[in-house]
């Protein structure tokens, strides 16, 4: 194993491509009026971005260097070709609900297995006419499950992808998910960096956990840093599931994301759902009788402002919480997720997390008077 020290960065630049030479005349009008959507959604000045941990979208094959036995036909999970082709359709079917049926420009997921399952969510389920492409990097994680995303290169132009890998000063032998960093083109002229994120869990409690996640946050903050030393008005989203809310020390204290807006500083960092969660009360997974928000949004002043051409503020973002995605908790009463899975039982629904969006719009540039 090479050993990767924080300041190396590991530059990846994968992009799933895929053709298809027996196209029908309907496909292709298809294909066409969907042209013409992205034309119309750039004239309207206004696209979205989804972040949304998918709950284990892994294929039926076993890889040998992943602990992905559970997920095979034969295993624990008991997970079959049909299991999930209907867990791939439950995937596409919400990206395109979310963006009021018009599929997102870009969407950060996280627990995917392999670049295998994007090929198939974004080729073979309703999601093929809007020819995504994907960026993806397989990342040391034991289980198998990795960060992506996903966008339209007919909206969003890929400059280029770094997959960031993660070591523990405190331990060494500790695998996790790498932090995955795009820097891309919106409207055809503004730049926006992306980074996508799904941080150590919680596993042997919130205090025994917290040092993984707060050195995440270490790393992720070197990385903004130098975006915005080069440039400090830069537009900037974080996304993840980051096991965290956002008034825990990993992301307020760490990473330094403010939760409050008073001033608004270009080169500032503020978290969205923290801003959100202090007006609503609401969750993007539920434990037991308890919602909390660890998938989250988090944006620089630049992009709030609309000082570098794009903005989106705690208005343009919202918790996708549709009907189908939910289903009522006999237990501790109101609603619970529609899982894929409940503990160790098959219950066939969508995922253990709720999607989010955030609404990004073009501006015009706002330059200070002499």
């Amino acid at each position: 194993m090479k050993k990767i020290f924080l300041f190396t960065f590991l530059t990846i630049t994968n992009q799933c491509l895929a053709f298809n030479f027996t196209t029908t005349t309907k496909v292709k009008k298809n294909n066409q009026n969907h042209a013409n959507l992205d034309s119309i959604k750039i004239k309207s000045h206004n696209v979205s971005v989804v972040f949304w941990n998918v709950e284990n979208l892994y294929d039926p094959y076993d890889d040998t260097t992943k602990l992905d036995d559970e997920f095979t036909s034969a295993g624990a999970k008991h997970w079959t070709w049909s299991k999930f082709n209907l867990k791939l359709n439950h995937v596409a079917k919400t990206l395109i609900a979310i963006g009021e049926w018009e599929a997102p420009a870009i969407a950060g997921l996280c627990e995917v297995e392999n670049r295998y399952v994007l090929n198939k969510l974004i080729y073979e389920t309703p999601l093929k006419p809007w020819q995504y492409k994907c960026i993806h990097h397989e990342s040391p994680d034991l289980r198998g499950i990795d960060v992506a995303l996903i966008y339209r290169p007919s909206v969003f132009n890929v400059l280029g992808s770094k997959s960031i890998s993660i070591r523990f000063p405190f331990d060494t032998l500790a695998q996790t998910r790498e932090i995955l960093m795009v820097k891309g083109i919106l409207f055809g002229m503004d730049t926006i960096h992306l980074f996508v994120n799904h941080w150590p869990s919680r596993r042997g409690g919130y205090l025994g956990s917290q040092p993984r996640r707060n050195w995440v946050a270490s790393v992720l903050k070197v990385l903004i840093d130098s975006v915005l030393r080069s440039h400090p008005a830069s537009n900037i989203v974080v996304m993840g599931d980051f096991n965290d809310e956002p008034e825990n020390e990993s992301l307020k204290v760490v990473l330094g994301a403010k939760t409050e807006i008073n001033a608004i500083p270009s080169d500032t960092l503020f978290n969205l759902m923290g801003v959100r969660n202090k007006i609503r009360m609401e969750g993007t997974l539920k434990y037991r009788d308890q919602w909390s928000t660890f998938d989250q949004f988090l944006v620089t002043g630049a992009l709030i402002g609309g000082t570098s051409g794009l903005k989106a503020g705690t208005r343009d973002v919202r918790i996708f919480s549709s009907k189908f995605l939910l289903e009522e908790d006999q237990t501790y009463f109101g609603e619970k997720l529609n899982r894929t899975f409940v503990g160790p039982r098959y219950h066939g629904g969508f995922s253990d997390h709720l999607p989010i969006r955030l609404r990004i719009s073009k501006v015009p540039i706002c330059k200070p008077s002499n």
